[in-house]
């Protein structure tokens, strides 16, 4: 299979950036968890400027945007986020503040945002406990996630009041280019990419990384979602692209090489599908399985997004017919090979 190729070896400084395209520039930003950054866009626009994804809502990145910004007077106009995790959408807020700036999101992911940063039932933190406790996640890593309470509003202490919603296919017309909108499903409820073809470039968010699988969870609210299928088909519609788009994407090197990087994403998770099934011959829990996936020593953040994994294979494998649920006496969800 053909290797990825990466034409910026170099990795931005703190609060400095990159040109990777004309008029597109990487900014490269700390993040609090084992995954320790994030890739943002400063995307020039006449005499004015838009970013893309703002950062996890710390001091620390707060004072890197602040030291960035400020050494060049144009406002910025626009503020657009891919998705509403707390590391794109954190301080969306705060930076569409400064110049007074408009915020543009898809609708899936404004009103998801709103609904965890405001615990709505079905996107609280109690509600995803108690989901994986439906899983068998054992009481000492369920009583740890439940003490986290509300972490989402650590990373995103305000959402934005007011928005521009963003559509699949719609186009945003930036230093007088325009980019297409690709929304995208699996990692999160409406993703948004952008694609601007004069460049060929795509900033592809979480939906597309170069070294490590973006994070596809089965949420509370959408106990039998068919994330992981959802994904898939997501990142396969990314192939009609040209191959040799630059990506950007929110975490690693930008690269070319859509293909053979869908190629590897879509064999890794037929991998661990078959892994699963491997283990199943038995009736198994979700948390039962964690090992199987992720066979390191998981931190109670990344537990989080195990399980969501975990989950999330699980009910595509039940989805095609190769595993069964079983809710047992005891109320935990088991999946069993169909052939047992």
């Amino acid at each position: 299979m053909p290797q990825l190729h990466y034409p910026f070896p170099e990795l931005p400084a703190e609060a400095a950036t990159i040109q990777v395209a004309d008029g597109v520039h990487w900014v490269r930003m700390p993040l609090p968890f084992a995954l320790d950054h994030i890739n943002l866009w400063l995307l020039d626009d006449g005499g004015e400027r838009v970013i893309v994804d703002a950062g996890y809502g710390s001091e620390q990145t707060r004072a890197a945007w602040a030291s960035l910004l400020d050494n060049d007077a144009r406002a910025v106009t626009r503020v657009v986020v891919t998705h509403h995790h707390p590391d794109h959408l954190g301080l969306a807020s705060w930076l569409a503040a400064r110049d007074g700036a408009s915020v543009h999101m898809s609708l899936g992911e404004y009103l998801t945002g709103k609904a965890i940063w405001h615990q709505s039932p079905g996107y609280g933190a109690p509600d995803m406990v108690a989901q994986f406790r439906a899983h068998g996640l054992d009481e000492a890593r369920a009583a740890a996630l439940a003490a986290r309470g509300n972490a989402y509003r650590h990373g995103v202490p305000e959402i934005p009041a007011h928005y521009e919603r963003l559509r699949h296919g719609s186009t945003l017309s930036i230093g007088g280019r325009q980019w297409r909108v690709i929304v995208g499903y699996g990692h999160a409820p409406e993703h948004a990419s952008l694609y601007c073809g004069e460049l060929g470039v795509l900033i592809s968010g979480d939906m597309l990384l170069p070294r490590i699988s973006t994070n596809v969870s089965v949420h509370a609210a959408t106990p039998h979602d068919d994330a992981l299928g959802d994904f898939l088909d997501a990142i396969r519609e990314l192939c009609n692209l040209p191959d040799d788009t630059l990506v950007l994407p929110s975490h690693g090197k930008p690269f070319k090489g859509i293909r053979s990087r869908v190629e590897q994403l879509v064999a890794h998770h037929r991998e661990r599908c078959a892994a699963l099934q491997a283990e199943c011959g038995t009736a198994r829990t979700a948390a039962d399985l964690l090992t199987t996936l992720f066979p390191r020593e998981l931190d109670t953040h990344q537990v989080m997004f195990a399980m969501g994994e975990a989950i999330a294979h699980l009910n595509y494998l039940e989805k095609r017919g190769a595993l069964r649920r079983e809710v047992g006496a005891d109320g935990l969800a088991r999946f069993v090979n169909i052939n047992q």
